[in-house]
């Protein structure tokens, strides 16, 4: 290929790979979507979608998250293997370096498995 061809990778791939990574790690029982995600989702340009917010710079990814953890779990835990999984998808699957991934526990899950 020519080495004036440009690779460009939208923030909406980039919102997607977080969003499954996160869901991937055990003990996540799934994204906090809030009434201000509905809101922002409706706004042009919204960065935040269904927990998730990235920042693409011209060389780096800033990553947030919001997660829900199901009771019982180590909830510092299930935050830093998501830390790691958000990670590493970004960088092999866009091959951009991740300069940070937040991530927020907005709530304790109790399942319906867990009450039985």
């Amino acid at each position: 290929m020519s080495e004036n061809t440009n690779i460009s990778i939208s923030e909406e791939v980039v919102v997607t790979i977080t969003n499954i990574a996160a869901k991937e790690v055990k003990g996540v029982a799934g994204l906090h979507v809030g009434a201000l995600d509905t809101i922002l989702d409706k706004v042009k340009g919204s960065k935040w979608s269904s927990g998730v917010s990235v920042v693409l710079q011209e060389d780096k990814v800033l990553a947030s998250v919001i997660i829900d953890v199901f009771y019982g779990e180590k909830v510092y835990e299930v935050a830093r293997e998501v830390q790691e999984n958000i990670k590493n998808a970004i960088e092999s699957m866009t091959e951009k370096k991740v300069a940070e991934v937040n991530v927020h526990v907005h709530s304790v899950v109790v399942s319906d498995k867990a009450e039985k």
